[in-house]
């Protein structure tokens, strides 16, 4: 993956931690994001610890037949010596790395699925049931 190294984290990243990166014919959202109570800015209040930047990609595929494949990848960072994180503009890449692994792990899944499954033959339609007489029985 070609990274930009004027960005931080080596992609345009927007304001709520999300961007978009093209990547072996697929479009993969990524998103930067801790799971802290308080913020980037500060330690978390119930640890004490700046809180671990996760990187997340992921890329959804449609094809025929309403099928949707998807791939997910995730990669880490953590602040080091009690200092905040910082941007690692490797991350990036290697989520989107993991996220097409994950993607192509699940189409061969599937294409193996589609490659062993034998539909059953639709079965002919019964003889319709004689509708009710809406007047009721004959007396």
């Amino acid at each position: 993956m070609n990274t930009d190294p004027t960005q931080p984290w080596g992609v345009a990243i927007d304001y709520a931690g999300r961007g978009l990166v093209t990547e072996g014919g697929h479009v993969l959202r990524i998103h930067l994001y801790d799971n802290s109570i308080g913020g980037l800015t500060g330690p978390d209040p119930i640890t004490g610890e700046y809180p671990t930047v996760y990187v997340a990609a992921q890329l959804t595929e449609s094809g025929p037949g309403d099928v949707v494949l998807r791939g997910d990848g995730l990669s880490l960072v953590n602040g080091e010596g009690g200092r905040p994180v910082v941007p690692d503009p490797t991350a990036v890449p290697r989520a989107v790395e993991a996220a097409l692994a994950d993607f192509e792990r699940r189409r061969a899944a599937y294409e193996a699925l589609c490659a062993t499954w034998t539909p059953t033959p639709p079965t002919e339609p019964s003889e319709p049931a004689e509708p009710a007489d809406p007047a009721g029985p004959a007396a």
